[in-house]
């Protein structure tokens, strides 16, 4: 069994990684993402792009967040329903609290395809919800030359299988 997101708290393992999936960003999904969300002169007019510190066209960061919210949104309903097929009923996922420093560490241009991922990084007690586990992930996008171009913690809610404390699974 692979890891995924379907699993239960107790279940998910340090260390554990999932790709989610890779995502070709082109000239057209760049500019049509841009005018609608985040409308600067470097992501949605070549010529002024040429013109700018990024020497060309460039997608726009939050466009490459909103690309991991999808792949891992379709990686996620794929894994519950091979679960379900096999008899298994996927965890739940609950409310998201935040995320820690969101980092866009090198600009993604038209043609670049990043390949996702999530490591399960880190589990904590929620003590307040019992039969919840928050935990924290390590996020990242990797372009076609192996550079790390994306990367944010997240924090989630997991169901547990009972109300077990994580110091109690040791």
């Amino acid at each position: 069994m692979f890891p995924a997101m379907t699993q239960f708290f107790d279940d998910m393992r340090i260390g554990e990684e999932i790709a989610i999936g890779a995502y070709t960003f082109t000239q057209d999904a760049i500019i049509a993402f841009a005018r609608e969300f985040d409308p600067q002169a470097f992501h949605i007019d070549p010529g002024a792009a040429r013109a700018s510190a990024f020497g060309g066209l460039i997608a726009s960061g939050w466009h490459t967040a909103a690309v991991w919210m999808k792949l891992m949104v379709v990686h996620q309903a794929a894994a519950a329903r091979a679960m379900l097929a096999r008899g298994e009923q996927p965890a739940k996922l609950g409310p998201s609290p935040g995320f820690r420093t969101m980092k866009w560490l090198a600009p993604v241009r038209p043609g670049d395809t990043l390949s996702y991922s999530i490591r399960f990084a880190a589990k904590e007690d929620w003590p307040k919800r019992p039969t919840w586990g928050l935990l924290v992930t390590a996020n990242e996008a990797r372009n076609q030359h192996g550079v790390l171009v994306f990367q944010f913690e997240g924090l989630v809610l997991v169901e547990r299988r009972q109300g077990v404390t994580a110091a109690q699974e040791d």
